[in-house]
């Protein structure tokens, strides 16, 4: 199973669904006591109850793309159209075809009412509890998100954090802009659900799959996508649809899955 194949399935299945709505989303957040603000643009996509989204780099999706697409066969935007919007309406289809809530393998986590801090912090924590982060173990993190990098230190791992913006984490360790450098020195890999919008997803999982080394997806972006692939190369999800929780003041569920082994 790979991506392609998901696209294939679902445009032939996606008969005279309609995309309802699409839109676009900016984003930025600097968290208590960090130097860094996290400048995010997202798609989201909505078919029936279900969203899909997806995060993508400044200018890839413009407002006029969206309001084309609102309103348009679901068929018309998996096929043809950017990446991170044809991988928002595979997620959006995904997700309305089996929601994460209705799943009987999803480990389902709330997180707490608060602050952006806490609720970072008790998300991360989740992520880092998926994956087998022991004393010791070397954690490959595609995508660096400075609460992650501290919740893997937490459990004693040593994390290796990758990333195509940051050059440093909030404790100014040095950030790699290869991936190959950051899984090649790993016992693990954790990425970030934007690798399946950037195409960088099909690269990361050959070279986890020729290392023979776990990979563990946190996904805001395509979490039904993400999901898909368990048993395939994904060892573990951590799915988090929209609305994600930097959203939302009030307690919201992300949803913890682990490949059959």
């Amino acid at each position: 199973m790979t991506v392609d194949d998901l696209f294939r399935d679902a445009l032939g299945r996606a008969g005279d669904t309609v995309a309802t709505s699409v839109f676009w989303l900016h984003h930025g957040t600097r968290l208590a006591g960090g130097d860094t603000t996290y400048l995010n643009h997202y798609v989201a996509v909505r078919v029936g109850a279900s969203f899909g989204a997806c995060s993508f780099e400044a200018g890839r999706i413009t407002p006029e793309l969206c309001e084309k697409a609102s309103g348009a066969p679901l068929a018309d935007l998996l096929a043809d159209g950017p990446l991170p919007l044809r991988i928002a309406a595979l997620d959006a289809y995904l997700a309305h075809t089996a929601p994460h809530r209705d799943d009987p393998r999803a480990e389902p986590v709330t997180l707490p009412a608060g602050t952006p801090e806490r609720r970072a912090a008790a998300r991360d924590a989740a992520i880092a509890e998926l994956a087998p982060v022991t004393e010791g173990a070397r954690i490959a993190l595609i995508g660096v998100v400075n609460p992650l990098v501290a919740a893997i230190r937490a459990r004693g791992g040593v994390c290796l954090p990758c990333d195509l913006n940051l050059r440093t984490t909030r404790w100014g360790d040095p950030v790699t802009d290869s991936m190959e450098e950051a899984v090649d020195a790993a016992d693990a890999v954790v990425a970030t659900g934007m690798t399946l919008g950037n195409g960088t997803f099909g690269p990361l999982l050959d070279r986890c799959r020729g290392r023979g080394i776990p990979l563990y997806v946190y996904a805001q972006s395509a979490s039904a996508v993400a999901r898909a692939l368990l048993g395939h190369g994904v060892a573990g999800v951590c799915a988090e649809p929209f609305p994600f929780s930097q959203f939302s003041a009030d307690p919201t569920v992300l949803y913890r899955y682990r490949a059959a082994v």
